[in-house]
């Protein structure tokens, strides 16, 4: 019995975790989204109505949530391809030298991926300057007209995303580096002897092998580009006209900016269904190939 036992006893922790601030928090927002809960709600109990479906029939009849999930989904097709290629890219490079400059370089990437997200927005944010930022700078010096990169609803989008692709890549690459180095040699040997170049033993050795943590990368990569917000939210608040707020944003900006906690709950929950059908995808994706 206690050998059976101690499998379990390791886990529990981690399982009290996860129960407490990942499956109670979900259970709580499921609650609360069919209610009308407030602000005058959280002192008085006795103002909290039950409104059954009402807030996710508001939900799907809002255009400013669709305006949101497209924007989300416009996020997540430029970004996570982004990330995954340009990590895998730059592992690739950096694992073909052991040297002490190489190894600097290692550091130099991860760097964006501590950095506080503030500190990054403002370093971007006058970079994006249309009057005296650098890269309008650059623009004028061969010609070219100035861009309005945070404040232009077409150039926002891309500029958001540029910032966050430039902090996700760097723990991205660490895991791929990690990888490769699992890769036994004997294969790239083999390959060698067999006349392949170094291109093609990468594209059809190397990467193969990497397959499991290409599929971790693209899967938390996906479910974190489906809740961007730290970058649209210190950048440009969302603006101009909505044209990049995410629908975590849009959540925020129910829940926290105008106390809709229903109604920010309902989205919530929406948002995790999206978030969990997304990844249930992608996993039957990778099983089904595996199979074949």
């Amino acid at each position: 019995m206690r050998q059976r036992l101690a499998p379990y006893a390791f886990i529990s922790p981690a399982m009290v975790l996860l129960l407490a601030f990942g499956v109670l928090p979900i259970l709580v927002a499921l609650g609360v989204s069919l209610t009308d809960l407030n602000l005058a709600g959280l002192g008085d109990r006795d103002r909290i109505g039950f409104t059954g479906l009402a807030n996710y029939e508001r939900l799907f009849a809002d255009d400013e949530f669709w305006q949101a999930l497209t924007n989300t989904g416009i996020f997540v097709v430029v970004g996570v391809p982004s990330v995954v290629v340009l990590s895998l890219a730059v592992a690739l490079l950096l694992h073909r030298s052991g040297n002490r400059y190489f190894r600097a370089l290692r550091s130099f990437y991860f760097v964006p991926a501590i950095t506080a997200v503030v500190a990054v927005s403002l370093v971007w944010g006058y970079l994006y300057n249309t009057q005296f930022g650098l890269l309008n700078h650059l623009l004028s010096t061969v010609g070219l007209p100035e861009v309005r990169w945070l404040s232009d609803p077409l150039w926002v989008k891309f500029s958001v995303a540029l910032v966050a692709v430039w902090r996700g890549t760097g723990l991205n690459i660490i895991i791929f580096l990690a990888a490769l180095q699992a890769v036994p040699k004997e294969y790239r040997e083999a390959a060698a002897l067999d006349g392949a170049g170094e291109l093609r033993t990468t594209v059809s050795v190397v990467v193969p092998l990497l397959r499991f943590a290409i599929l971790f990368v693209t899967v938390t990569t996906v479910i974190a580009w489906l809740q961007f917000f730290d970058e649209p939210f210190v950048l440009t608040k969302g603006g101009p006209l909505g044209e990049s707020t995410s629908i975590s944003l849009f959540l925020y900006q129910k829940g926290f900016s105008v106390s809709q906690f229903g109604y920010a709950s309902a989205g919530s929950v929406v948002l995790f269904v999206v978030i969990a059908a997304v990844t249930l995808l992608q996993l039957r994706v990778v099983k089904t190939d595996a199979e074949a």
